[in-house]
């Protein structure tokens, strides 16, 4: 069968590694790139096309995919004269692979649909390194039959692929995760920097934190750093991770409540941003609180 034409738009470590996966398993691809020309070169020399605009991309798309930072630059893409809406034809598939504002999602998703396409949210679990095999998490919603006519190209991006409901859903429950995961990194962050205050060994700390319930692939993945000096293995810089724990606190109060459990988090992650840290990694924050705490 002939592989659905695609358009892809934000090429950053992600959406690169997203692209040349499509490339590898023989998509047309169609892409549009921001600053970092790095990934957009390598997509046009193995093939490519690239697109002056977002809506040049539609136009020459049947699936247009989006991975992008925030939720206004979703939007950014998606409306006015050079948007996707503007060059989409009937039937088109609009995906965001981001993570993104639910209320933004459910209004692009309005919009799409009166322009006679369909337009689903799909935020990503796993890193760029899964992405380049084909083994993401990807975390779908929306027009079912529109999910179910992407899915094969969704099988060939993603090793679990799901869908999670109506509109807003898949970014309902990335923002839910997100927000649990960077709370809980937080909390390790300080407990290892609460150790230094305290005089206790961070790893003999660890160890018996560890033999309990609270033992977690994100306690592991802060210890990496905390204890042998590997950031890495969290490879997700602070301001990312400031802004989904922002968008979280968002969500609740486009929904009337007020989250209680994400304020120390924020507040946390925030701080680190305003001192210059934005650009380190999260299970840096140990040296956030140490510093906090004069050590």
């Amino acid at each position: 069968m002939t592989k659905p034409t695609i358009g892809f738009i934000g090429l950053g470590l992600m959406g690169g590694a997203m692209v040349g996966r499509l490339q590898d398993k023989g998509y047309e691809v169609t892409v549009l790139g921001n600053r970092d020309r790095t990934y957009v070169d390598q997509a046009v020399d193995r093939g490519a096309t690239e697109a002056s605009n977002a809506k040049a991309v539609a136009e020459a798309s049947e699936i247009v995919m989006l991975c992008m930072g925030t939720s206004e630059q979703v939007e950014s893409r998606m409306l006015g004269e050079e948007g996707v809406i503007a060059g989409m034809k009937p039937g088109t598939v609009v995906i965001d692979f981001g993570t993104s504002l639910p209320g933004s999602t459910r209004m692009l998703a309005e919009k799409v649909a009166a322009a006679g396409g369909q337009y689903l949210d799909g935020p990503l679990g796993r890193t760029p390194s899964h992405a380049k095999d084909g083994q993401l998490n990807i975390m779908g919603a929306g027009d079912k039959a529109a999910f179910d006519s992407i899915t094969p190209v969704l099988n060939d991006l993603g090793e679990n692929v799901f869908h999670l409901g109506a509109s807003g859903a898949g970014h309902t429950i990335k923002l839910i995760n997100n927000f649990f995961a960077m709370t809980t990194a937080n909390a390790m962050s300080e407990a290892f920097a609460m150790a230094d205050v305290a005089g206790v060994d961070r790893e003999q700390l660890y160890n018996v934190m560890s033999a309990g319930p609270l033992a977690s692939g994100m306690m592991d993945f802060v210890k990496a750093y905390g204890v042998d000096g590997n950031a890495q293995m969290l490879a997700f810089a602070v301001k990312n991770a400031a802004k989904d724990v922002g968008y979280y606190t968002q969500m609740a109060k486009d929904a009337g409540v007020d989250s209680i459990m994400s304020k120390c988090a924020l507040a946390a992650l925030n701080g680190a941003v305003e001192e210059g840290r934005g650009d380190t990694l999260v299970a840096e924050q140990i040296d956030y609180f140490s510093a906090k705490f004069g050590r």
